[in-house]
């Protein structure tokens, strides 16, 4: 039984260094690079879709972002389907009937529900899906649009930047989202992605499929013919977006679907652990990899008991201090030189936390994961 035990601390041990360092690291060494893509700017006909349910509150600035872009006008539709909602939103978006805005109503069954009624409405050769809550970059139209010059890519992600905010929760999620643009970046210049940020992607219509109207992450899975197709799904760094800023407490539910969502990909395309995907061992190791985290934790944290004395000793004593500094991080002040070790710490614990209980996707509806994500108004402005 020792014998097993200690085994499974290894195995545990060797698994939370690989995904949580030892991959980046192998990405960063990775020198093999994908062809560059070929961008080159050509109007394309192309259709915006905003699915909101509710989105009084951010809806007028988001019309006035997509108005404001530098694109030709007479090669862009644009379509606001209110996802059944009960406030002033439907309202607002018939104010803009006038700038060319379509409203589609129909009755609340979910943002992929919503894609589904949409987009057989739209004619572009484009097909441009953006939250209500993000503003638009000027230029972040032209940026994703180029990049469709290259005809191996299939969709295009772009980079949300979070507006500054006054808590100390905001910049360590924006040390999170620093991590992840990180990795999309390599994983683009390899060959693709596995997905992108929902909030704001374009793709090319013809790949456009309906999705189960239950589909939680819709930025993976409109995407998958892509990858299956032979396709790349890149990120264009240079393509902007500016969100609100969250705190732990918001983003913690917000994560939690996500990878629920990553559940629920994982059951319904299982070739993408297969030979299928072009891209097998990094999903492995990124996606897949994350939703192993904290079964890794738990077992190394549990098997530590096994290991002969005094490794025992030091091994439980590391591994409290270690969830001693996650909790201290709730009471260390912003400015604390002790912050920058307790607040990634914190932010680790917090993602394993929602990785283990996305697993209730396995146990209730789908909707239940969803939740309104809180924000705070910006300290700054939006450029």
């Amino acid at each position: 039984m020792q014998i097993a035990a200690l085994a499974l601390f290894f195995l545990s041990a060797a698994a939370l260094f690989y995904f949580t360092l030892g991959y980046p690291i192998l990405l960063m060494l990775h020198r093999r690079s994908g062809a560059a893509i070929h961008k080159e700017f050509v109007p394309r006909s192309v259709s915006l879709v905003i699915a909101v349910h509710n989105g009084q509150a951010f809806l007028r600035a988001k019309l006035e972002s997509i108005l404001a872009l530098d694109y030709p006008r007479e090669f862009m539709e644009i379509m606001v389907v209110s996802d059944g909602s009960t406030d002033d939103t439907e309202a607002i978006a018939s104010e803009f009937a006038g700038r060319g805005v379509q409203l589609l109503h129909v009755p609340k069954g979910g943002k992929a529900a919503a894609l589904n009624a949409a987009i057989p409405r739209m004619h572009g050769e484009i097909l441009v899906l953006t939250d209500v809550r993000q503003a638009l970059a000027p230029d972040s139209l032209r940026r994703l649009v180029s990049c469709f010059a290259d005809p191996t890519v299939g969709a295009v992600g772009a980079e949300l930047r979070t507006l500054p905010g006054e808590g100390g929760d905001e910049s360590d999620i924006g040390l999170y989202w620093r991590y992840e643009i990180w990795i999309r970046k390599h994983l683009s210049r390899i060959g693709s992605t596995f997905g992108v940020s929902g909030g704001y992607y374009a793709m090319r219509r013809e790949l456009a499929a309906p999705i189960p109207p239950d589909t939680i992450s819709d930025d993976v899975v409109m995407l998958l013919p892509s990858l299956f197709r032979g396709y790349r799904i890149i990120f264009e760094p240079a393509a902007n977006a500016y969100d609100f800023p969250t705190k732990l407490k918001s983003e913690f539910p917000r994560k939690m679907r996500t990878l629920g969502g990553l559940w629920q990909v994982y059951l319904r395309h299982p070739a993408l652990l297969s030979s299928a995907n072009p891209m097998r061992f990094h999903f492995l190791s990124q996606k897949v990899g994350r939703l192993l985290l904290p079964y890794a934790l738990l077992c190394f944290t549990f098997t530590a008991f096994a290991l002969p004395a005094p490794w025992r000793t030091w091994m439980l004593a590391g591994i409290a201090l270690f969830y001693a500094l996650g909790l201290l991080d709730l009471i260390v002040p912003k400015k604390f030189f002790l912050k920058r070790l307790t607040a990634p710490i914190r932010m680790f614990l917090v993602l394993c936390a929602a990785a283990f209980c996305a697993a209730s996707i396995f146990f209730v509806p789908a909707d239940r994961l969803w939740k309104i994500t809180k924000v705070s108004q910006p300290a700054g402005p939006s450029a």
